[in-house]
């Protein structure tokens, strides 16, 4: 029979996060107990790239910097032979003073500072995105030597967060463009797209429920491979059409978009659409980020707070406030909807145990800001009461999270990282 007991990584996170909380136990009012922490789990970011290879061997990422720009993480990342997706010329300079050659990265913004586009072209970044005619102008008057992707916009009616408001050219103009750059005397070498982030529907989990269905639970951003299939195809379009123009593409980016849950199965309808639409050789790339950066930490945050509901007619779940929020690494239940469902951390050598009750109890999460929106979680089930100076613990926390936090109110935006491996 199969055990329901810890993996070998998951039980030197948990010692990891135990010798950390010991060390808080000395000073119960310190400073450094009012912010939390995380634990990194560098083999994460090994088999993460394994499954890459297995599923996408002939599509070389470029890990977008932007997810989590942890320097031991992309350290490992370039270890690996993983190249590097910068949105900022703060990113590519991050990676450069890596002693990361500058044709490792690519400059995957479509519309970009002046300043920021003339420092990358002379730092000898060669490959940008562009969706615009007045991109092609900035670009031929800075930097006219730059090989360029057009980025363009596929149609996701599922995708939560519709990037194509912002960014890529529709495939109707996608032609104008090519000529108008053929016009300027500018260099297309290839195609990129990126799909938005799809949601599955939010539902109340319990964490107890969770430690055992792990797989089960719903997470965003899972792509539909759908909506990558009708990519590859435009794509295709877009590569005939610049052939009949006298471009020779040679660089299909197929972006991000990469999620746990169902990467295998979007990886085969991938490679079997781009093994249908380009017969000829072609150099294929994506932007990972969250796929590699996600479960690299666990996030462990304490209890600072509770409010018990007294008026039992409402049948509100009590309050627990956290000392981080939405302003700090949860910023993705706004901008996502994600939902985080917290596990207790179980104080080990606690000979007298403070009191509580050992039932079920229904809670809402909330931040440390003084802003009502900050709330983490509107309704969770725990398995026991909860406390204050409790410590929970969220998994899957490395993208999105310490790159997206703010100073609102006051609050640290820097936080400790222990690092395993």
């Amino acid at each position: 029979m199969g055990s329901y007991g810890p993996s070998i990584e998951e039980q030197l996170i948990d010692d990891a996060i135990h010798a950390r909380l010991h060390f808080f136990s000395k000073t119960p009012c310190g400073r450094e107990n009012d912010v939390p922490f995380f634990v990194a789990d560098t083999k994460k970011i090994v088999q993460q790239h394994q499954r890459w290879r297995n599923a996408l061997p002939n599509i070389h990422p470029f890990y977008a910097v932007k997810c989590n720009p942890d320097p031991k993480l992309l350290q490992l990342l370039a270890d690996m032979d993983v190249n590097f997706d910068c949105a900022s010329l703060a990113e590519i300079e991050q990676v450069l003073d890596m002693g990361i050659d500058p044709s490792r990265i690519i400059f995957a913004h479509p519309c970009k500072a002046p300043s920021a586009l003339d420092i990358a072209a002379r730092r000898g970044v060669r490959w940008t995105t562009f969706d615009n005619s007045d991109e092609l102008d900035k670009i031929l008057k800075i930097s006219p030597g730059l090989e360029l992707l057009l980025r363009i916009y596929v149609q996701d009616h599922t995708a939560k967060v519709a990037l194509g408001e912002k960014f890529g050219a529709p495939i109707e103009i996608a032609r104008t463009l090519l000529e108008y750059a053929r016009e300027l005397g500018l260099k297309i070498v290839g195609v990129s797209f990126h799909i938005g982030m799809v949601l599955f529907p939010c539902i109340v989990v319990s964490s107890f429920w969770l430690q055992f269905n792990k797989r089960m639970v719903p997470r965003s951003g899972a792509s539909d491979p759908n909506a990558f299939v009708t990519a590859v195809q435009h794509a295709k379009c877009v590569f005939d059409d610049a052939k009949s123009l006298g471009f020779d593409m040679q660089i299909l980016d197929i972006g991000g978009g990469f999620e746990d849950t169902n990467f295998e199965t979007m990886a085969y309808s991938l490679r079997e659409e781009i093994a249908r639409q380009f017969t000829s050789p072609v150099t294929l790339i994506a932007e990972p980020g969250r796929f590699y950066a996600s479960g690299f930490y666990t996030m462990v945050c304490q209890v600072i707070a509770r409010r018990t509901q007294k008026d039992t007619t409402t049948k509100q779940p009590d309050m627990l406030y956290l000392n981080d929020g939405l302003y700090g690494c949860f910023s993705m239940k706004w901008s996502e909807d994600k939902i985080f469902v917290p596990t207790l951390v179980e104080l080990r050598g606690t000979s007298t145990p403070a009191p509580r009750e050992w039932k079920p109890h229904r809670y809402s999460i909330w931040g440390p800001t003084c802003d009502s929106i900050d709330c983490i979680s509107k309704e969770v089930v725990m398995d026991q009461e909860m406390m204050i100076g409790d410590w929970l613990r969220f998994q899957d926390m490395g993208a999105y999270t310490i790159s997206a936090a703010s100073r609102f109110n006051g609050f640290p935006n820097s936080y400790e990282i222990i690092y395993l491996g």
